[in-house]
């Protein structure tokens, strides 16, 4: 078998490495000046040619022992500055679970020289956007923000690397832990199938073992210790000697290497920090276990222990899992999907630092009446259908394709180079490992793929969970014989100040005083090209020469709002199958076709417009082009595939239903718009509407709604202007129609604020709206207007009501509000999930922070906030050829003038605090807004009568409970 070639995965494109040049020498280079005291630079890796397919860097090191990485790409008058520390959940120990993501949410709440909440106010004022995330391996800090904010970042960052412990006080202890309890209830108590993989960790590995436990960690964990043993491990893992601090983007060097020494080198080394230790996970058979759960269908879940990141056998793996379970070429696709077995059937390989998992996944198709054992037995036999099917030239050309296009589109944005770089720095030691990434996958045969599969799966034991509906364990795969073991706790032992060894930083600076900002960068919005195909299509473009890469987007004016009532999710199913078969090809082939270009076509309905989404690699747009007109205009409409289609909807609208979140969007859609306008309802419509849809009707809507004359493109990709139209014309003999809208129906009328409650037995939280009609989208109008109004109320993490529901009273992991409008109607929405035993505190606070904000208006510092974090944001709007898109699907869906950006920047310089408080009181009153809870009733019903508003019951579709 040969290794694929070069050219199939970029035209002329070399790998990093192969004529790249890396130079390991301290010395300064390339008249580069005498580096700040403390500072080495290790190496330096630079681009020799415009085309070769690398990530240009330089390595330094501080002699404290934190590395620096710093990528300049001066394309975009930003930065994205990454913080990435060696410590996730792996580095816990037993009985205190859930440190290094609970150290995640600590590191935000202020230090020695930085207010409670003052660094989310910070990045938000300087206009710019941040996050942390942890994982089992490694925790990371990141913001992008504009280029002349980049000191500040550092400041900030370097302050709670090194000042942050002294700040940290029981009672911000306790706070943080009632919203990470929250995080937890959100995405793992209350959310269907939320537990699944915690149990799978708990029986996959021995116990103790640092992956036995979730990233959240248990809940009994955070409530047996205090904010000393969370301190201890601050001081354990987050020294700078376990850090990699990655800059991407707009910058000086040499004034960044300064401000790096001014920083960050006072800031003392912490322990030493080896290597993980990667413990053995074996099985001596297959363990199962099954839990009930709110969920509408079974699910069955496999996980086999195999190797660990970066391993030589991952890749083979990697190979594998596509061909078994990714997309429809694969056989689980065959074998389970497409003869509508299942509603969905699927493989992944999960790497971590110490241990991957190859995991199948799938749920039944309830009208084929199969179990979970069921579905076992086809697995089982699709793995010995593969073992004598082998693995031919074109599986291995299909799937390294997808996966070396996938590394190429990481690299749109500098966020994206920044955690490659970070990623690769953390678990090899080496930025540059892009090459050699590639090149393992490169290298892959059929014979890896073979040794492989025989090593870690077939006949190997592995982990068989069967989650059902509750009342449902007759349709589990097996039964149980492992028991979830109860967990051996060490006694607890209280860590005492004593125990605490602080690392204090000694300055030659007062850094308490905040950095200013730098000149403001100049931005340049994207340049507009248009065209019009020979149809009529209208075409608007921008080039973005960052990456051989292309986006598209075609759209249609027509959507749910255009469906019969009777036949609600129509235009969604009729999506859908155009996802399927055309005339020429089956799905399998169209499948194969696109993943060997490296390329998706997707169709996807929503209320008001039909999309088609094309991505690909700029060298295989052509043929990416073709398979998407073959799509648009050669749909098969197979009678299979629509049963499929109409089954897996189906399942969906079911699922739907265990989802308070989606259930609650559909209850309050429904009383603001009323049940006879379709946008009302969820896109994909209700069983009932659904189960009446036919074949007939589809290609009806296809007929009626597909047209070229509702249609419109926009692009973005490295070809000029007239290279991509002309390769647009394959769209030229598409046809169709005039298409005339459907009119609205009148909307119902709020008399009077009303609370609406939607039990859900058990839910471990309450999602709670408090929402009205509003305003229509216009982009430089009252609409506009009324989003500056809201933003300090409920639309950035410091908001009014965030502070208070999360920060303050610890009741939600994050509560918002804001303005959303479509060009004939809008909402004002007021939204959180909140603690079950905070629901009817909940619901005051947020109707006492609009009202406050509606009687007495805005403060001079917020306004100066509100536009100083608006004004700034352009920076770093228009980066990504998906962010340039969605700047030109805007224009085109809303008739937009190209300057609408400047003319906004001038409303937002000249809003003032009467303007805004006029805004507030006229569009905050409670009065006007209803009131939808989906919680346990049970528990809230007796708060919510105090609140002394008529409480009205419904069912998960609505309807009146009588």
């Amino acid at each position: 078998m040969k290794s694929l070639p070069l050219s199939l995965i970029l035209s002329g494109l070399l790998l990093a490495g192969v004529g790249c040049q890396v130079k390991n020498d301290p010395t300064p280079i390339g008249g580069q000046p005498a580096l700040p005291d403390g500072i080495t630079l290790v190496e330096s890796v630079e681009r020799e040619t415009a085309d070769q397919l690398i990530i240009p860097y330089k390595k330094y090191s501080l002699d404290n022992g934190l590395t620096v990485i710093l990528h300049e790409d001066n394309s975009d008058p930003l930065v994205h500055v990454d913080v990435t520390y060696h410590v996730g959940s792996g580095r816990e120990e037993v009985g205190k679970s859930g440190f290094a993501h609970f150290f995640e949410h600590m590191m935000f709440q202020g230090t020695e020289n930085v207010a409670d909440e003052g660094h989310f106010k910070i990045v938000a004022e300087s206009g710019g956007t941040l996050n942390g995330t942890t994982s089992a391996d490694r925790t990371n800090y990141y913001q992008t923000v504009p280029s002349n904010q980049l000191e500040k970042m550092l400041w900030l960052e370097a302050d709670r690397m090194g000042f942050l412990l002294d700040a940290v006080t029981q009672e911000k202890f306790e706070i943080q832990r009632e919203t990470v309890k929250n995080e937890r209830g959100q995405n793992y108590d209350n959310r269907p199938y939320g537990l699944v993989r915690e149990r799978v960790g708990e029986a996959l590995h021995p116990e103790g073992h640092p992956y036995s436990w979730s990233t959240i960690g248990y809940l009994e964990d955070l409530d047996r210790v205090d904010v000393n043993d969370l301190k201890k491990f601050f001081l354990r893992w987050y020294g700078p000697n376990n850090a990699t601090l990655t800059i991407g983007g707009d910058f000086d060097e040499a004034q960044t290497l300064q401000w790096l020494a001014k920083y960050y080198r006072p800031i003392p080394r912490g322990p030493q920090v080896d290597e993980p230790e990667k413990p053995t996970v074996e099985l001596d058979s297959d363990r199962y276990i099954s839990m009930e759960d709110r969920v509408s269908l079974p699910m069955l879940y496999m996980s086999f222990p195999t190797v660990s990141l970066h391993h030589p056998d991952e890749a083979p793996l990697d190979v594998l899992m596509f061909i078994l379970g990714q997309g429809e070429t694969s056989l689980l696709y065959k074998n389970m999907v497409k003869n509508g077995v299942a509603v969905q059937a699927s493989s992944n390989h999960g790497c971590q630092e110490l241990l991957c998992t190859f995991t199948i996944v799938a749920l039944p198709n309830p009208a084929n009446g199969k179990t979970l054992a069921d579905l076992e037995k086809i697995i089982r036999e699709s793995l010995a259908e593969f073992e004598g099917r082998g693995v031919n030239e074109d599986d291995l050309t299909r799937v390294k394709m997808s996966i070396v296009s996938s590394m190429i589109y990481s690299l749109e944005s500098v966020a994206g180079k920044v955690t490659q770089l970070a990623s690769y720095e953390i678990f090899e030691g080496n930025p540059n490992y892009i090459a050699q990434n590639i090149a393992r996958y490169e290298s892959v045969t059929e014979a890896d793929v073979m040794r492989v599969y025989r090593k870690y799966i077939v006949g190997k034991p592995a982990v068989v969970m069967s989650t059902v509906p509750n009342g449902q364990l007759d349709q589990i795969a097996g039964p149980d014989n492992w028991e979830r073991y109860q967990r051996a706790l060490p006694d607890y032992m209280a860590t005492s100040d004593a125990d605490l060894a602080y690392r204090r930083a000694k300055d030659n600076f007062d850094r308490s005083i905040q950095p200013p900002a730098g000149d403001n960068p100049r931005i340049s919005l994207p340049f507009i090209w248009r065209s019009e195909l020979g149809n009529g299509v209208s075409v608007l473009g921008a080039v973005n020469d960052e990456t051989p890469t292309t986006t598209i987007r075609l759209s249609m004016t027509a959507g749910q709002r255009d469906e019969p009532l009777e036949k609600l999710g129509l235009a969604a199913i009729t999506a859908s199958m155009m996802n399927e078969a055309t005339l020429k090809s089956t799905n399998e082939e169209l499948s194969n076709r696109l993943q060997k270009l490296g390329s998706t076509i997707t169709f996807s309905a929503d209320n008001n417009r039909t999309t088609v989404a094309i991505r690909s690699l700029s060298e295989n747009v052509d043929a990416t082009l073709a398979v998407a007109a073959e799509k648009l205009l050669q749909p098969k409409f197979d009678s299979d595939d629509f049963k499929r289609v109409k089954a897996q909807t189906l399942q969906a609208i079911q699922s739907s239903k265990t989802n308070a979140a989606d259930t609650v969007a559909s209850v309050y859609q429904e009383l603001l718009f009323g049940r006879d306008n379709p946008f009302a309802y969820l896109d994909i419509g209700t069983v009932d509407t659904v189960s009446e849809i036919t074949l007939d009707d589809v290609k009806a809507f296809h007929a009626a709604y597909y047209s070229s004359k509702i249609a419109s493109i926009v692009a973005v990709s490295n070809f000029d202007r007239d290279e991509l139209v002309k390769k647009l014309l394959v769209f030229e003999p598409w046809g169709g129609e005039k298409v005339t809208r459907v009119a609205l129906q009148p909307f119902p009328k709020i008399e009077g604020t009303k609370l609406y409650l939607v039990d859900k037995p058990g839910a471990a939280q309450s999602e709670i709206r408090i929402a009205k009609r509003s305003l229509s989208y216009d982009a430089t109008g009252e609409f506009y207007r009324a989003n500056l109004m809201n933003f300090v109320l409920g639309g950035n993490f410091n908001s009014r009501i965030n502070l208070n529901l999360r920060e303050d009273k610890g009741y939600s992991y994050g509560a918002r509000s804001g303005f959303s409008g479509e060009q004939d109607y809008g909402t004002y929405v007021a939204s959180a999930a909140v603690r079950t035993d905070a629901t009817q505190d909940s619901i005051v606070q947020i109707e006492k922070e609009v009202r406050h904000y509606a009687e007495s208006g805005i403060t001079k510092p917020e306004l100066s906030f509100t536009k100083n974090a608006i004004g700034q944001r352009d920076a770093r709007r228009y980066e990504t050829p998906t962010q340039k898109l969605a700047f030109l699907s805007q224009i085109v869906q809303y008739k937009l003038d190209d300057d609408f950006v400047t003319r906004r920047n001038e409303i937002l310089a000249d809003i003032g605090q009467e303007e805004i408080n006029n805004l507030a009181r006229e569009h905050l009153d409670v009065a006007d807004m209803i009131i939808v809870v989906v919680g346990d009733k049970q528990t809230i019903f007796p708060g919510l009568k105090e609140l002394g508003y008529d409480i009205v019951e419904l069912d998960a579709d609505g309807n009146l409970v009588e």
